[in-house]
């Protein structure tokens, strides 16, 4: 069996397929920035909103047309290039949360879409409290594999299997005592269930794009995926696979003044 790769050779693996996370990643539903504005207190249209490990702009581009004022925070080269080409009005900096280029208290909210597992919570914490105003929000989100689903359950216990992954060490993760070690922040969790049908190919190339795909030898990924198409292919024969997802949402106010 094989071993989880290293965090940072994961977490730098992105830019090199930049497109391709682009035209093959899941977006997010309405309902998940309902919630989140829910949660927060307030609108997100006219917020001074930081999206940070913001890639190619999945995130940024729903924050955007919420109305909100959206500046994103991106380390990598190429998902920052992508991100500039598709949202040309949106300000970009380059960075990441363990050291947020941002003044003190100067965000209404700040988010992380499948970002927060790459920052150290010893940094990212006490950085977020400095950059969010009185009364602000830190809202981390990701999409997971709907929980219940057979065929889903069984294409994740395969790449589990084939990646040497701890499934359950990356669901801790997603959950307050794993995102916030130290306590400092009161999570609320949501989770908000949706699906999107897209081709066996975007399925596929939508796989391609995680990590663990774009670390490992070309020859293994290529094999992975096209023994993984006669699974999908089983279930969906006519080729339109049925993509299932739980967002969790896990949001913090901090104190107001």
């Amino acid at each position: 069996m094989t071993t989880s790769p290293p965090p940072h050779a994961r977490a730098h693996s992105f830019n090199a397929a930049a497109a391709q996370y682009a035209a093959n990643r899941p977006s997010y539903p309405p309902a998940l920035f309902d919630a989140i504005e829910e949660l927060a207190g307030r609108p997100l249209a006219g917020a001074r909103v930081v999206d940070t490990g913001a890639g190619t702009g999945i995130s940024t581009a729903r924050l955007h047309a919420r109305g909100a004022d959206v500046i994103a925070v991106e380390p990598g080269a190429g998902m920052a290039a992508e991100l500039r080409r598709a949202l040309p009005g949106v300000p970009v900096v380059r960075g990441d949360g363990n050291a947020l280029p941002l003044a003190d208290h100067s965000a209404d909210l700040l988010t992380y879409a499948q970002a927060w597992h790459w920052t150290d919570p010893a940094r990212s914490v006490p950085e977020a409290i400095r950059v969010l105003r009185p009364g602000g929000a830190l809202a981390l989100w990701w999409n997971t594999s709907a929980a219940g689903i057979g065929w889903i359950a069984e294409a994740g216990a395969r790449a589990a299997r084939h990646f040497g992954l701890d499934t359950r060490a990356e669901n801790r993760d997603l959950e307050p005592a794993g995102v916030d070690p130290s306590g400092r922040l009161e999570f609320t969790r949501r989770v908000v269930r949706w699906s999107r049908r897209v081709p066996v190919d975007t399925h596929l190339a939508n796989l391609g794009s995680h990590s663990v795909f774009l670390i490992d030898t070309p020859d293994r990924s290529a094999a992975y995926l096209a023994e993984e198409r006669e699974h999908v292919l089983a279930v969906f024969p006519d080729g339109v696979v049925e993509e299932t997802y739980d967002v969790v949402l896990l949001l913090a106010r901090t104190p107001a003044a």
